[in-house]
């Protein structure tokens, strides 16, 4: 499953590992099935806070300080993508935190 991700993080990142990738989807795990909550929308702020909440403080540990500007940038990065995938969307996210590594 972690391959149908791969294609699209490696829109943004060519050298993305797909070990990484297999562990981010594996955190999501059954989530991924559900489309809605496949995807992140960067306009409900909500949905930001969740990612804040659940993947930046407790999974990566990142600085709640840094988190607004780091999803700022992420959706940046993302807004050719009408539709961005949860799992390139945390990929960004721990990329942008230097926390790839960690996961």
């Amino acid at each position: 499953m972690a391959t149908d991700y791969l294609a699209d993080v490696r829109k943004y990142d060519a050298s993305a590992d797909e070990a990484i990738v297999a562990k981010i989807v594996k955190h999501l795990g059954i989530a991924l099935r559900s489309k809605d909550a496949a995807l992140v929308s960067c306009t409900d702020q909500a949905e930001l806070d969740r990612v804040k909440a659940g993947w930046i403080a407790k999974k990566l540990g990142g600085d709640a300080a840094k988190a607004d500007g780091i999803l700022a940038k992420v959706c940046e990065t993302m807004s050719a993508d009408r539709t961005k995938a949860r799992v390139t969307f945390y990929y960004l996210v721990a990329k942008h935190y230097g926390k790839l590594g960690s996961l």
